[in-house]
């Protein structure tokens, strides 16, 4: 539960939503009633609540309470070998781990990463990703997407415009990609751009040597406005910044709110937990934009209404499938 302290500058600040990490959840009566409590300090019962449940490595939620879901590489694995079973099992998995979610009141998952690595890239992303063929990556990611969306969960794609060429973990340090403008339209941007029809995306701490040498495209209005919400990738959903509190970013966290927030990002994430700069960052955060507000409300509206599944029966389709 909130403490004191938490509820109060929650009711004072009015974030847009909320984000759980492994320190958060425990048990599934202690994160539903958790995640009940956050939106209560707000007082709007729709407030997003968003996780990072990936499968695999990436996952707050984990075995005894919660089932383990498979990395995206295995996925993309077995669509190699058979792209239809590969399909199948990527939008099982997206509409499996929805159940869950929703079960708690989580209402956004922070996946699928559509990132394309390349060889010798840092392993932040590894498995994570669907694997090497953008191709591959934008079909499997639609996969999960639409079985994300169906069971009433939105997807957040991401990092935006890319991650899979950096040779640094942007948890700690800045990635510098260097590579001409030309192989990034074709194999980084591609993904992203043929998901482009999706509501939200998370944008990456990475700098894209060849359309913004000085910054990383979060804090980059040129790579937000040339190849984010231009021709390249042409995304007009809401963007979340990643989160501020990083190794990639430089500055006070009242100094990186405001470069994602000027450089064109709808949102800016922060994730440690620390209430100091919790307080920091909303301290400069204006309230959300007309446009960003307009955003929000599509974005809202594009989940269906989940039917009852037989979750036992489709998680041992799955198990079959990757079997």
């Amino acid at each position: 539960m909130l403490g004191a302290d938490e509820r109060d500058f929650f009711h004072r600040t009015d974030p847009l939503g909320f984000i759980l990490f492994r320190r958060n959840c425990d048990t599934p009566e202690q994160v539903a009633a958790l995640v009940a409590d956050l939106r209560a300090s707000v007082g709007r019962p729709d407030a997003p609540v968003l996780i990072d449940q990936e499968g695999g490595r990436v996952a707050r939620l984990r075995p005894p309470h919660w089932a383990a879901h498979p990395p995206a590489g295995a996925i993309g694995a077995l669509a190699l070998r058979d792209r239809a079973a590969g399909l199948e099992a990527a939008r099982i998995n997206g509409r499996l781990l929805a159940d869950t979610l929703l079960s708690l009141g989580i209402t956004v998952d922070c996946a699928p990463v559509c990132d394309v690595p390349v060889e010798g890239a840092h392993d932040i992303i590894g498995d994570r990703a669907f694997g090497r063929d953008p191709v591959l990556v934008a079909d499997l990611a639609r996969a999960f997407a639409e079985g994300m969306l169906s069971g009433g969960v939105l997807p957040v794609i991401k990092h935006i415009p890319g991650h899979g060429r950096a040779f640094a973990d942007s948890h700690a340090e800045l990635p510098v990609v260097t590579v001409p403008r030309d192989a990034l339209e074709t194999t980084d941007f591609a993904p992203f751009q043929a998901l482009a029809d999706l509501p939200l995306a998370m944008v990456a701490h990475v700098v894209l040597a060849a359309v913004d040498p000085t910054a990383p495209a979060s804090t980059s209005a040129t790579v937000i406005r040339e190849v984010v919400r231009g021709p390249s990738i042409g995304f007009d959903g809401l963007l979340f910044s990643d989160d501020l509190s990083m190794g990639a970013l430089h500055g006070t966290m009242a100094e990186r709110t405001r470069a994602v927030l000027a450089a064109g990002c709808d949102v800016a994430l922060h994730c440690n937990g620390v209430m100091p700069d919790m307080v920091e960052a909303a301290g400069v955060t204006p309230i959300l934009s007309d446009e960003a507000f307009a955003r929000w409300q599509r974005a809202a509206r594009a989940p269906s209404v989940p039917g009852i599944i037989d979750a036992a029966a489709l998680r041992r389709r799955l198990d079959a499938l990757l079997a």
